[in-house]
């Protein structure tokens, strides 16, 4: 692979679906922070004049929610979150064919995501799966500091890890899909069952863990790295780490849902979405610090360093594939999650 380059409590921003498409405004599912969500929705609200009715949920659960509503979409439009449930919504028919005439400016990462779904989905920015560790928990519990996917079987652990849980969160499915890429599917679901003797919880949401970590609720977490960024910026004792074994990555990725009734606002954002003032829009209000798509566009100096980064070659299309998602998902909740500990 080669790339050149607050989380916060609070209800979230509805306005009924009805009466938006009634002004022939626009409906977003969002799959991002939610603080990043209302930067983008202020912006764009302000550079267009057009009004946005915005849902937060996590990736799986906005998959969910769209294939749920396919006879009858709610929403115009999906943006954010990992690439996968992009890539299985594209190939169920879900989402809708676009060319944007500002697919050009991105990196060809996002753009062979654009590729590989026959242009139903686009990348928007890459981000690399890690593990975050509590540094004063860890040295309170004379624990050694991880290093390694192989560290967080420590039976010294126990109950110390955190992790969201793939079938409703995109990060925690590519965690599970890096790992049984990493080690092959029956060695990687070995480590899988061993890894949950240490876990303390399944979140919902995949970017929980970092906010436990930043409580000193959990002494782990995986995470995407830049998930964790936020807080230690904000001071939290938190150290990313990504594994020595090699790690995942995701091409966040944004689509246009199939029946939207706002589809000339819907192609408005997904156009506005991949421009350098929106990509840039996230760093510079230092609520998003993953690489952004579009090759102009500025990196926050506070995201990781790639360069530094052992990544697997991460199949995109075959572990966003409707039949492998399903079967992995299934064999997790089955040998995995309704296990003893």
């Amino acid at each position: 692979m080669k790339l050149r380059t607050k989380v916060f409590a609070g209800a979230v921003l509805l306005l009924a679906a009805a009466s938006v498409h009634a002004q022939g405004n626009l409906v977003v599912y969002c799959a991002n922070v939610e603080d990043w969500c209302r930067v983008m929705v202020t912006a764009f609200e302000r550079k267009t004049g057009i009004k946005v009715a915005m849902t937060r949920k996590s990736s799986g659960e906005v998959y969910a929610q769209v294939k749920a509503e396919a006879t009858n979409p709610r929403a115009d439009l999906w943006w954010g979150g990992t690439g996968d449930p992009h890539v299985q919504a594209a190939e169920e028919g879900l989402t809708l064919e676009y060319r944007s005439p500002n697919l050009d400016q991105l990196h060809p990462w996002a753009q062979d995501q654009w590729k590989r779904t026959q242009s139903r989905t686009v990348g928007i920015f890459a981000g690399a799966m890690g593990i975050g560790f509590n540094t004063k928990l860890l040295a309170a519990k004379k624990i050694p500091e991880p290093k390694c996917w192989a560290d967080l079987l420590d039976p010294r652990l126990k109950d110390e890890v955190q992790m969201a849980d793939p079938n409703s969160a995109g990060t925690a499915y590519n965690a599970l899909a890096s790992i049984v890429q990493l080690m092959g599917e029956d060695k990687g679901f070995d480590y899988l069952k061993k890894l949950h003797r240490n876990v303390n919880q399944y979140t919902k949401s995949g970017a929980a863990p970092a906010k436990a970590l930043s409580l000193g609720e959990t002494a782990v977490g995986i995470n995407f790295q830049h998930d964790l960024v936020p807080f230690v910026l904000e001071g939290a004792p938190i150290k990313i780490v990504s594994p020595c074994e090699g790690t995942g990555y995701e091409i966040g990725s944004m689509s246009i849902i199939k029946g939207a009734r706002n589809l000339k606002a819907a192609r408005a954002w997904y156009d506005w979405a991949l421009t350098r003032e929106a990509q840039e829009a996230g760093p510079l209000a230092r609520v998003s610090y993953q690489v952004p798509a579009n090759r102009s566009a500025k990196t926050s100096p506070e995201a990781p360093d790639f360069s530094r980064i052992k990544f697997i070659d991460y199949d995109f299309k075959k572990y966003g594939s409707s039949e492998v998602r399903k079967r992995l998902l299934a064999r997790w909740s089955t040998e995995v999650k309704e296990q003893p500990k």
